[in-house]
């Protein structure tokens, strides 16, 4: 919902045909208010929980003052090719967050944490029976030279 201030600025006498013409104020209902709430309650149950997660290797934090918008650092595990390099994302999530869908395959009941430790897993463990890379699949044999392209690519977190 777009919002914004009106400067169109009208006669001050009521009875003039444009002020008897305005259309009356149109307020947001309260259902809509409740679900806004519920959206933002979720979000910063999320964000509360990530935080105190502990988890190793996740962060993600709102933008400023919106909550819709955050910042992610993913580190690449321990003992795998991506060990030492950081991965920077952005999450945006939409008013109907968790209920709208922002790709296929997702389910309410995936949270931030959940979703950041899944991406994370994904870096040391990929899927290359259905790979988007396909150079990247056909290198993962060799993790010698995967990371050797992964340092190329990347460069090592100090």
């Amino acid at each position: 919902m777009a919002t914004g201030t009106n400067t169109h600025h009208q006669d001050s006498n009521p009875n003039t045909p444009a002020a008897a013409a305005a259309p009356p104020k149109q307020t947001v209902p309260a259902a809509k208010t409740v679900d806004t709430q519920s959206v933002l309650k979720r979000l910063q149950s999320e964000l509360m929980a990530l935080m105190m997660g502990g988890d190793s290797g996740i962060s993600a934090f709102p933008e400023e003052d919106n909550i819709f918008c955050w910042k992610g650092t993913i580190s690449g595990s321990k003992d795998t090719v991506f060990e030492g390099t950081d991965y920077k994302l952005s999450l945006s999530f939409p008013s109907e967050y968790p209920f709208k869908a922002p790709k296929d395959k997702w389910s309410s009941a995936y949270d931030v944490r959940t979703i950041l430790l899944s991406i994370q897993s994904l870096l040391g463990e990929p899927n290359i029976s259905s790979p988007l890379n396909t150079q990247a699949a056909a290198l993962w044999s060799n993790q010698e030279e995967y990371r050797k392209m992964v340092e190329k690519l990347y460069k090592p977190v100090v």
